[in-house]
């Protein structure tokens, strides 16, 4: 998995591509500590280049979930591939986290 962090308007996007699984999930769990520690409180996690994410992945989103909820931010996720969609719908993630279709959706919504 790679993660790729920028900013736009004050909002951190990460950017991840790859598999989000047991070897790769902690990857993405330690960009998006770092950005809670660098003081980012509004977060869009673009997913649009994740083909899919297993139990372990989804840990790691719901660690990460609780972490900027304590900081009193907001996490949004954006780009679901169909396969990752499913497994969000599944797993109930979907009533728990925010998802829009697009980055510029996710961006608008935590203006």
């Amino acid at each position: 998995m790679q993660v790729a962090v920028s900013e736009q308007n004050g909002i951190t996007v990460l950017s991840l591509t790859g598999r989000m699984d047991a070897t790769t999930a902690n990857i993405f769990g330690d960009a998006c500590r770092a950005s809670l520690d660098g003081g980012a409180r509004r977060v869009v996690v673009d997913m649009s280049g994740v083909e899919y994410v297993s139990s372990a992945g989804l840990r790691v989103i719901l660690t990460m979930l609780k972490a900027t909820r304590s900081l009193k931010g907001t996490l949004a996720f954006c780009g679901l591939q169909p396969m990752v969609s499913e497994v969000f719908r599944i797993s109930g993630f979907n009533s728990m986290l925010s998802t829009y279709a697009t980055t510029t959706e996710a961006l608008a919504a935590l203006a």
